[in-house]
């Protein structure tokens, strides 16, 4: 009997411990399931994001006919837009340390979802300049959100692969768009004109990514409290997640943040050459314009956009992964040599594409290589080398203030290139709008607009490449600062 009762008592830890372990298998096959469930609701977010970015520029030509606009109007709009999101972009990082981000995608998204449906309904060029201004108000918010979700899901040794995949997926959404934009454009469905149909389409789908990811996506930080074995880094985070905070300990944390961002001379050396190097990639919205000029109609059109855009997403995928192998052979300079080859190669793709070839019809096979080639090659700076960058020169709970302050920055900069380039093509090389054919475009106003984008992107790419040199020497100690800061936080903790 005696016996007996021993065996039980020493049996019974052993039972007693097989519902805590199948508790724990649970819970981590819940985590992993829901980790996936987020990643791709995310990775949908991106893809209508860059669906609707790329949704008016689309349609410049039916839009000009439309309101009688002509290249420096269009610029204009891509100018507000970009202007309100660079000035907006802070306020996402200060939302941040209050709300959930899938909470703060859901708004930003619904923001963006209603100003693209106002805009299929505007009579009036006002009106569209008007939503234009709100649709970069709810890209602002979503953006540097975006970003730091997908930083804090990745490590260290891969977040350049898991930025790649981010740009790989939303340019995929990106060419959908602008495909779908193009073709629409030039029909008619109900008696409506195709390019507005094409924008209530694009808000209805919207709208429902963003309910789907107001119910379903978990923010990194929360499922860092349910797991006990999450990450360090994530852990750390936590303590900034503050759902009753007020609002004057948001505005200090808020400070506090925007002080510690803003002294990483990393950060400062980043945006200053983002700045540069945003420019080329705002004149591109000109290029579907460009086309229909030169006398592609719009299926050719969306054809050649889209072969660019393909090139684009492959090539940010391809350099995000290429530099996170280079980083384990040179942790300090493989994502910089990266950047800089990329940027590189935008001037003698620019030159070739812009001037070299013979703006015809007949040059639609030399159009199409040279475009997918050039996306492949100048794609690789965000995934590759700012993005991985900027999570590692900041602490962990700073990560979406560096996002939204780079985009504050950039935006607000460099949405002067779309105005720039219709005024360089209208004033100095001579385009004249009235001087169009709907139907078979116009070879002089192609090359007066070829010109224009040609000052906006080959300079800018060479001034981006020189812009990373300086921090061959900056972001190591950068780098080791933020591991040293995150050391002593969780020194602090324990």
């Amino acid at each position: 009997m005696h016996i007996r009762t021993q065996r039980h008592s020493a049996l019974s830890p052993s039972k007693s411990r097989i519902p805590s372990f199948k508790h724990s298998q649970i819970m981590k096959t819940t985590q992993i399931f829901g980790v996936s469930i987020s990643l791709i609701l995310i990775n949908l977010a991106a893809i209508m994001e860059k669906a609707d970015e790329n949704l008016l520029p689309s349609v410049y030509k039916e839009v000009s006919e439309a309101f009688n606009a002509g290249p420096s109007d269009l610029g204009y709009l891509t100018f507000i837009r970009n202007f309100v999101q660079g000035l907006s972009s802070p306020l996402a990082g200060m939302l941040v340390l209050n709300y959930d981000r899938p909470v703060i995608l859901a708004m930003g998204t619904f923001c963006w979802a209603l100003s693209t449906a106002a805009v299929a309904a505007c009579h009036d060029f006002m009106q569209v300049a008007f939503w234009r201004a709100i649709n970069g108000f709810g890209l602002a918010i979503v953006i540097p959100a975006l970003q730091s979700f997908i930083a804090d899901s990745y490590k260290d040794g891969v977040r350049g692969t898991g930025f790649g995949l981010l740009s790989l997926i939303g340019n995929l959404g990106g060419i959908g768009g602008g495909v779908l934009a193009t073709v629409m454009a030039g029909k008619q469905f109900w008696g409506i004109q195709g390019w507005r149909c094409a924008f209530v389409l694009m808000a209805t789908l919207s709208a429902l990514i963003g309910l789907l990811v107001l119910l379903y996506v978990v923010d990194p930080r929360k499922r860092s409290t349910t797991i006990h074995d999450a990450t360090d880094s994530l852990d750390r985070d936590e303590g900034i997640y503050k759902g009753n905070a007020s609002a004057a300990s948001i505005w200090m944390d808020s400070w506090a943040a925007t002080k510690a961002v803003i002294k990483v001379q990393t950060f400062q050396i980043i945006v200053l050459q983002g700045i540069i190097g945003s420019l080329p990639w705002t004149a591109m919205v000109f290029f579907t314009m460009w086309f229909e000029l030169i006398g592609f109609d719009n299926n050719s059109s969306a054809t050649l956009l889209s072969l660019f855009a393909i090139g684009c997403a492959m090539g940010s995928f391809m350099g995000g992964s290429i530099a996170d192998q280079l980083s384990q052979v040179y942790p300090h300079s493989g994502r910089i040599m990266c950047a800089q080859f990329s940027a590189f190669m935008g001037i003698p793709f620019s030159w070739f594409l812009l001037k070299v070839i013979p703006q015809s019809v007949s040059s639609y096979l030399t159009f199409s290589v040279t475009l997918f080639l050039m996306g492949l090659t100048i794609s690789w700076n965000g995934s590759a080398a700012n993005a991985p960058m900027f999570a590692e020169v900041v602490p962990v709970n700073h990560r979406t203030m560096i996002y939204a302050f780079d985009r504050a920055f950039e935006g607000s900069f460099s949405s002067v290139a779309a105005p720039l380039v219709g005024i360089l093509s209208e004033k100095i090389f001579g385009y004249n709008a009235k001087s169009v054919d709907p139907i078979k475009g116009s070879s002089p106003e192609a090359l007066a607009l070829s010109k224009g984008l040609l000052s906006m992107m080959a300079i800018p790419f060479g001034l981006c490449c020189l812009c990373y040199t300086p921090l061959y020497y900056i972001f190591k100690r950068d780098r080791e600062n933020a591991r040293m800061v995150a050391s002593k936080e969780q020194e602090m903790m324990i």
